[in-house]
């Protein structure tokens, strides 16, 4: 889980439609620091904000994935992903980005097959907001 959601959240970091990518590994992750001072390691979960994209778009970029489910894991073996909407639960400080927020679980699926599944997805989402 750890390898597989670190390279997808590199991978995903490069990709023009990705504003900030939340993975405590990365150096730009806003948690960095501390997990780099208390952690050895890292799961397959973590969390993308997009650029600011309309909802048809986002519709058809969750409709085009193949290996990915829809849903919540708490570490179970498959890849899944989720719409979160950080803005309606977070009480402790104002949600302040603008695009939509995908929560991603790395499952035990070939990393280089699930670049390809968000690929794809990434397609269908850039010819949906044509």
């Amino acid at each position: 889980h750890q390898e597989t959601g670190l390279k997808l959240a590199k991978w995903l970091a490069k990709r023009p439609e990705v504003d900030t990518v939340l993975h405590p590994a990365l150096k730009t992750c806003p948690g960095h620091a501390i997990w780099k001072r208390d952690f050895t390691g890292a799961s397959g979960l973590f969390s993308v904000i997009l650029k600011p994209v309309p909802l048809p778009a986002l519709k058809a970029y969750f409709n085009a994935l193949k290996l990915f489910g829809i849903g919540f894991s708490w570490g179970g073996f498959e890849s899944l992903c989720v719409h979160a909407r950080p803005e309606m639960s977070r009480t402790a400080e104002p949600w302040q980005e603008e695009g939509p927020t995908i929560r991603f679980h790395a499952g035990l699926e070939d990393a280089d097959d699930l670049i390809s599944d968000l690929d794809r997805a990434f397609a269908a989402m850039n010819a949906a907001k044509v």
